[in-house]
């Protein structure tokens, strides 16, 4: 698989994860979406609306904008998990689109991410390395949180295997995804 693939598969993995907590978390009471919980940010509406606006930071720098720390001015923008599932959606479509126009040779190409005092330029690699990070580690908090609720936590680790393609219909049909279109990089093992 080439660096690139990586990406793109990545980004699709992101998009299928968010999907499955986001669709998770509409099952529960808005009341239970917002209550305290114990986390880093502390409720699920707080650690999901932390995975959007940092995405929103990064996704804007890798495109080129100057967004910056103005991602965060509203640090809990979506108060439902419906809200909250158009705006990360629209988002996680931004980052597959721009993962798909990656070629190897723009991989190192810089990106520049307006801080508060600083811009910050980084190696476009590295940016969706840390940010997919940044993206698996918050889910996790948020899984363990959902535990916490009367809604069974989603499995987030079902998308690479071909034996869990029947676990993730569902969700590739609500992204308006195939199998075939996710794996079709990737040459058929052999037998």
């Amino acid at each position: 698989m080439s660096a690139v693939m990586y990406f793109q598969t990545m980004a699709r993995n992101n998009a299928w994860a968010n999907e499955r907590l986001i669709t998770a978390c509409e099952k529960l009471s808005d009341s239970a979406f917002v209550a305290p919980r114990t986390g880093f940010f502390p409720s699920l509406m707080l650690t999901l609306n932390h995975i959007l606006v940092v995405d929103w930071f990064y996704v804007d720098a890798l495109e080129g904008g100057t967004l910056g720390p103005d991602a965060w001015s509203d640090s809990a923008p979506c108060q439902t998990a419906r809200t909250l599932r158009a705006a990360q959606q629209t988002v996680d479509q931004r980052l597959i689109d721009f993962c798909d126009a990656l070629s190897e040779a723009s991989l190192g190409n810089l990106a520049r991410m307006q801080r508060s005092d600083h811009i910050q330029s980084e190696r476009i690699d590295r940016v969706l390395l840390h940010l997919f990070q940044h993206q698996v580690h918050h889910r996790g908090q948020a899984h363990a949180m959902l535990s916490a609720t009367e809604v069974r936590p989603p499995q987030l680790d079902e998308f690479f295997v071909a034996e869990d393609a029947p676990l993730r219909v569902d969700e590739f049909r609500r992204l308006g995804w195939t199998e075939e279109e996710i794996w079709r990089q990737f040459p058929a093992p052999a037998q």
